[in-house]
């Protein structure tokens, strides 16, 4: 079993900067995309960025022009750097790798979660 190991989070001021870090510990074949998503009290889980084995990137539209994810093809890791950070960024931030297709069944696998918290 692949789990993907998160770094990064933390607590910041309003307007400020942070870069979370996914790092699968085993080799995961046929990555099809790559990203985050985050869920806040009360709300439902949201996509936050996704690439996919093309390059072909996503963003929620309440992250676009502030956010910018990018990803290692060869080693499966992917990163989500967070700028200008508001209040309604807090939320535990969970890494997402689908993979699948072909010979293979189609499946994901995702991070335990880290906190990101944003206090003015």
């Amino acid at each position: 079993q692949v789990q993907l190991v998160e770094s990064g989070g933390g607590s910041v001021q309003f307007g400020g900067s942070l870069r979370l870090s996914c790092v699968p510990s085993g080799s995961i074949f046929m990555v099809k995309a790559m990203g985050w998503y985050r869920q806040a009290p009360g709300k439902e889980r949201e996509l936050v960025a996704s690439i996919t084995s093309s390059g072909i990137t996503t963003y929620g539209d309440s992250v676009k022009g502030r956010f910018t994810v990018s990803g290692d093809s060869t080693k499966n890791t992917v990163d989500l750097q967070m700028n200008s950070l508001r209040a309604e960024d807090t939320a535990v931030y969970y890494c997402n790798i689908k993979f699948g297709g072909g010979w293979l069944q189609m499946g994901e696998y995702w991070g335990q979660g880290t906190q990101v918290t944003v206090a003015s």
